[in-house]
């Protein structure tokens, strides 16, 4: 009989390490592990980590087998690993109805139960009883169901439980926009059941919808069918969320070990290197210890200061559990590992070595993990005085099965029984490695024959919608139908995926349904409810966006191609030219660059070969001609591939795309005189002078009304009239038409809304949107994305509770509502929230540096500053501001707003158009305040040829051009509308100023600067710590008998996000953006006293009595030097000079000079006769 080899031998001890520690507590008829002897409760997050070993084991049994025991015993573990697997599947299939119902409520009650009873697999505690949602537990599942598949085993058996998981990772693709309890279980540190968005849970989320994507659960043997597919775009949502949040895990949690899975092993969710290393090396210097990592700052769990008969932590508890926290041996199994994943062996010896000497050894040998390391109640002085010196004792469970089966998978790697890659054969560790450049192929497709032409005799060859059949082109929203038909089944009460919009990543695919190939057009060139898509320019900027977003982003095999339609609506002059912004995108993707990204333009036929192609195999057509299941409830009945347009709701033989769906939403039509630019005096100069007709009780005659309407052929007059009809009868009166006897408010308001858009007239297209209570498809998920990139919003204009405040996620027509409800019934300031939210979640996905030092974004405020600064650059009156920026086109505005958050300068033209209706222009400057279009000379040519005014504003800079200053000529209801929710009192733009030629070009800079920083909430780096550090010092800081309190740091650590919004907060109770910065530069100056050897102040630090001293010293010293009163008016809301608002920080007269002065009297009394001296 062959000898056992040494290799052998050492196998044999895992294997009753194995054997002692782990699978002598897996239950006989459920598969599934125990928390510990005594805790009959299995958590699927331990049992899955837990299991890990038996895995490894197996596949190291399989590798070195010196006999055919060593084959049978590899077996063996493998099945122990599918029967637990199965059983952690069967508890989650009793619990189907949640799953159903999660993905439609994203509410912590319908969340999958987070333990199950280790002998029934039914629930143990009451949905409302512990904190279920841990989108990272069931992650984790099917991170390793993906894994453990992909190494051989079997653990899916029917077409039912592939449906199954199909639905959990409908559940888990929302990660990176649910706040859930995390992998300890308590959410917020306080312990209080606030659930929180967590790193790690986004982290193992997107790990687990790469592993599964286009995986097939049946292994080798499985069909299409068995396929789980996977959103590339959620996927995509959840990494820059991540990215977003590290090295922070949380709100309340600005570091956690637990993150050592998502960077390293089992996750590599983080594609950035640098990043990673960050986080790690923020892990080791905050939060390692002697025995191994602490969980996170201020952790009270297992202290001997806790109180275990209470769940909750007290707000001042906190600071209490400072220097306390266990140490977990776990964290250690994690460096091991992500050691020897990267090679690192010095790091593995090092941590192989500290773990050693903190197990538990047993007799026969046997290595123990304890769960923690605890200070000993006795030495809790010593340890608070001089932190990780005094010996710990172990206490929790022993072993740790988490732990001691990372320990013994780590060891069996280490000891070259595995190969890195063997555990991990989707090969997710090569996350980190650079990617080769993307080109992206684009296909232009002209909408009809006649388009064709038109590009043709531009020079640009391009093929229509029927002449690239078989292949087929349709809409982003078909395909979001589509994909509410995967993972459909009847018989489990499941219905599929949510109707979602697509993104760019899932439509830059080609698709093959029933044989035939489908392209789909992005989602920016298909709205239907909203009007962005009537701006050309607008469209060409989102291509651009989504072209560099494909080149950084794509991530699958094959090239993205991204089939981009040329519309009717594309064209100008009666349809026998194309847009020039339209036309000189063409160009610029024949030429192979377009917006930074490499690009390749050719016909659909030419790229099929290079594109990515995806098998929707769930639309396959059954055995009798249908669908594998039963359709008869379903939204779309399928019965043949000749029927398969029925599903799409759209003829597929006809123009796919008439942008006049967007806007003849009325079956009606009025007969309206048509719209032009003249005025109609007799009936528009009664309406003006309130002469308006009456009845017979004095009532506004509407009937009367509608006839004045039908005879006005100024659409500004049209829409006036019509706006008196609406407030006075509602949208749904009827105007009792003779030949629509039905029609009503709602139709006549559509047929001018289309009138506006073929005209262009965006004042009126927004004014009549909002009248018809128009939304935004994209609202909720721009709405999740700039939350979800931690930034609180609030809509609505200031103070509180006119502006309200939204820090989750809220269902469509929720959160709908709720802007309705803030905004007053004003029409306009609920369509710009929108368009502006919009905005800003555009620029958090493409340039989230611009966020940077701002956790709360005021909406209201933005659009107030934007309106301001309209009026500013144009010298006009506040109305007249408010106006123009309501007639800006969608994409001038969203320059507006980036200009805005940069800082970047800009200029504000007006031109005329033939109609004489003025259009409003935003334009780049360079470092002379000139245009490019100035420095061609082409605007001196447009003032010669249309007689226009032009005046133009950069920081500091005014242009004193004369000429004479035309504006939008609207009705006075029109007016009033905009001015009650756009120019409060606080934020009217001053009058004009009497200047010659010559002005201070540095006149108004740092008020309009403080003013955009104060609206955006944007603060210095570094200034959340320094208040924090400040708190410490004093009772508090108070603002207008708003208090900030000290007890403040006693919760909160300085690095955390909750006590960054706890400060902006604080901060927001000043209305008036330039005052609030002033206050955010007088409490910088007061932070630089923690810099110096100051004693705790015993009371609140009052910080507008500062500002208010600094504003008296600088006004004295300013009417010394013999300013007038003219030149020191003061802001009649603050009481603080205008012209200190407008000063530099810096320099003999700068805010600074004066804060500081005015800090050192404020605080002279507090300081002891022999204290320190404040220079």
């Amino acid at each position: 009989m062959r000898g056992r080899s040494n290799s052998g031998v050492r196998l044999d001890y895992y294997a009753r390490l194995v054997s002692n520690t782990i699978l002598c507590h897996q239950n006989s008829v459920t598969g599934l592990l125990p928390a510990t002897a005594d805790q009959q409760n299995a958590w699927v997050r331990d049992n899955v980590y837990s299991i890990l070993a038996v895995w490894g084991l197996g596949m190291a049994y399989r590798k070195n087998a010196d006999r055919d025991e060593d084959k049978a015993k590899a077996y063996e573990l493998e099945q122990s690993v599918v029967k637990l697997m199965r059983g952690l599947l069967h508890c989650m299939m009793k619990q189907m109805i949640k799953v159903e119902c999660f993905k439609k409520s994203l509410s912590t009650k319908d969340a999958l139960h987070a333990k199950y009873d280790n002998a029934t697999c039914d629930t143990v505690v009451d949905d409302d009883k512990w904190g279920h949602l841990q989108i990272d537990a069931t992650s984790l599942y099917l991170l390793y169901l993906a894994q453990m598949t992909a190494s051989g085993l079997h653990i899916i058996f029917t077409l039912d439980e592939v449906n199954f998981i199909q639905n959990l990772v409908f559940y888990i693709e929302v990660a990176y926009k649910v706040a859930d309890y995390g992998m300890w279980e308590r959410g917020d540190k306080t312990n209080r059941g606030i659930p929180e968005l967590n790193a790690s849970s986004v982290g193992m989320a997107k790990a687990a919808l790469e592993a599964l994507d286009e995986l097939n659960l049946f292994g080798a043997n499985g069909g299409p069918k068995s396929v789980i597919h996977v959103m590339a775009d959620e996927v995509q949502l959840c990494q820059f969320i991540l990215q977003s949040m590290l090295p922070r895990a949380s709100p309340s949690k600005e570091i956690d070990a637990g993150l050592l899975s998502v960077i390293s092993f089992p996750a590599f969710a983080v594609e950035d290197i640098e990043l990673v290393e960050l986080t790690k090396q923020e892990i080791i210097t905050k939060l390692q210890g002697r025995y191994g990592c602490c969980r996170f700052l201020r952790d009270g769990y297992k202290t001997p200061i806790e109180d275990p008969t209470r769940l909750h932590y007290e707000n001042a508890e906190l600071k209490l559990f400072e220097n306390l926290e266990c140490e977990w041996p776990l964290f250690w199994t994690y460096m091991i590992l992500d050691g020897l994943f990267n090679k690192n062996q010095q790091q593995v010896e090092e941590y192989r070595e500290a773990l050693h000497a903190v197990l538990v050894l047993r007799p026969g040998g046997i290595h123990l993990v304890p769960e923690l390391y605890a200070v000993p109640a006795e030495k809790m002085a010593e340890e608070y005085q001089n932190p990780h010196t005094v010996s710990r004792v172990n206490m929790g469970k022993l072993p740790h099965m988490w732990g001691q089966s990372l320990y013994i998978l780590g060891s069996l790697v280490a000891e070259g029984f595995l190969a890195a890659g063997e555990i991990d054969p989707l090969n997710r560790r090569f996350s980190t490695i650079p990617r080769p450049d993307v080109v992206v192929q684009v296909a232009i497709i002209a909408e009809t024959e006649k388009i064709k032409k038109v590009l043709e005799k531009h020079g640009i060859s391009v093929e229509t919608v029927t002449e690239i059949m078989p292949i087929r082109v349709q809409p982003a929203r078909v395909l979001s139908r589509i994909y509410a038909r995967l993972g459909y089944n009847k018989r489990m009460a499941l219905s599929g995926r949510p109707y979602r919009h697509m993104g760019i990543l899932g439509t830059s695919k080609l698709y093959l349904v029933r044989d035939e190939i489908f392209a789909f057009t992005p989602q920016f060139v298909d709205q239907q409810q909203f009007y962005l898509a009537l701006d050309n320019r607008m469209i060409v900027d989102m291509l651009r966006t989504e072209l560099s977003f494909l080149c950084r982003c794509w991530r699958k095999t094959g090239r993205p191609i991204v089939t981009f339609p040329i519309l009717q609506s594309m064209l100008i002059d009666d349809g026998t030219s194309l847009d020039p912004y339209v036309l000189s995108t063409l160009r610029k993707l024949q030429d192979g660059y377009f917006g930074g990204a490499r690009v390749h333009a050719a016909n659909v036929s030419t790229l099929l070969v290079t594109s990515c192609c995806t098998r929707l195999s769930f639309m396959d057509l059954g055995p009798e001609g249908k669908t594998v299941d039963d359709l008869s409830d379903s939204f779309y009945q399928l019965h043949s591939t000749e029927k398969l347009h029925d599903l799409f709701d759209i003829d597929l033989d006809v123009s796919f795309y008439l942008r006049n769906s967007l806007l003849n939403e009325s079956s009606y039509k009025l007969n309206i005189a048509t719209a032009s630019s003249t005025p109609d005096p007799p009936e528009l100069s009664a309406m003006n002078t309130k002469d308006l007709p009456t009845d017979k009780s004095g009532e506004l005659d509407c009937k009367a009304l509608m006839e004045l309407l039908k005879k006005c052929s100024s659409l500004e007059e049209q829409v006036e009239i019509i706006h008196l009809i609406y407030v006075t009868k509602g949208i749904d009166w009827n105007i009792e038409h003779d030949q629509y006897p039905e029609m009503t408010v709602y139709d006549v308001l559509m047929e001018l809304y289309t009138k506006a858009g073929n005209e262009q007239n965006w004042g009126l297209i927004r004014y009549i949107s909002g009248m018809l209570h128009k939304k935004l498809e994209e609202l909720d998920e721009a709405c999740t994305t700039l939350l979800s990139h931690q930034k609180h919003l609030t809509i609505g204009l200031p103070p509180e509770p006119r502006e309200r405040t939204i820090t989750a996620p809220l269902p469509y027509d929720e959160l709908a509502k709720l802007i309705e409800e803030a905004s007053d019934k004003d029409h306009s300031l609920f369509i710009l929230t929108q368009e502006v939210m919009v905005y800003l979640a555009m620029y958090a996905r493409t340039e989230p540096n611009l966020f940077a030092e701002m956790f709360r974004l005021r909406i209201g405020l933005i659009i107030q500053v934007m309106a301001t600064e309209m009026s500013n650059c144009l010298k006009c009156s506040g109305k007249s501001g408010t106006q123009s920026l309501m007639s800006v086109k969608p994409s001038d505005l969203k320059t507006l707003l980036h200009h805005i958050l940069s800082g970047k300068e800009f200029s504000v033209e007006e031109n005329i158009d033939q109609s004489t209706r003025t259009l409003i222009s935003i334009h780049d400057v360079d470092h002379t305040g000139a245009t490019k279009s100035e420095r061609a000379g082409i605007s001196k040519l447009k003032l010669e040829m249309m007689q226009m005014d032009k005046r133009k504003f950069s920081p500091g800079v005014f242009n004193t051009e004369s000429g004479t200053f035309k504006t939008f000529d609207d009705s006075d209801g029109l007016h009033e509308a905009l001015k009650q929710s756009l120019m409060s009192s606080e934020f009217t733009s001053s009058d004009e100023l009497d200047v010659g030629d010559f002005v201070d070009v540095r006149h108004g800079q740092w008020l309009r600067r403080r003013r955009i920083d104060g609206a955006l909430n944007r603060v210095p780096i570094g200034f959340y710590q320094r208040v924090w550090r400040m708190l410490q010092k004093c009772k508090g800081l108070s603002i207008e008998n708003y208090v900030l309190h000290s007890s403040t740091t006693e919760e909160m650590t300085p690095g955390e996000i909750k006590f960054a919004v706890q400060v902006e907060t604080f901060l927001n109770c000043v209305p008036q953006p330039e005052y609030r910065q002033l206050l955010v530069e007088t409490i910088l100056v007061l932070t630089m006293l923690v810099d110096i050897d100051l004693q705790y102040i015993s009371r609140t630090i009052h910080i507008e009595r500062i500002a208010q001293t600094a504003n008296s010293l600088f006004m004295a010293e300013q009417t010394a030097l013999g300013a007038d009163d003219g030149m020191l008016e003061k802001d009649p809301a603050t009481g603080i000079c205008n012209l200190l608002y407008d000063s530099a920080p810096s320099g003999r007269f700068g805010t600074m000079t004066y804060l500081l002065k005015a800090t050192a009297i404020y605080i002279e009394d507090f300081l002891p006769e022999d204290g320190c001296q404040v220079q």
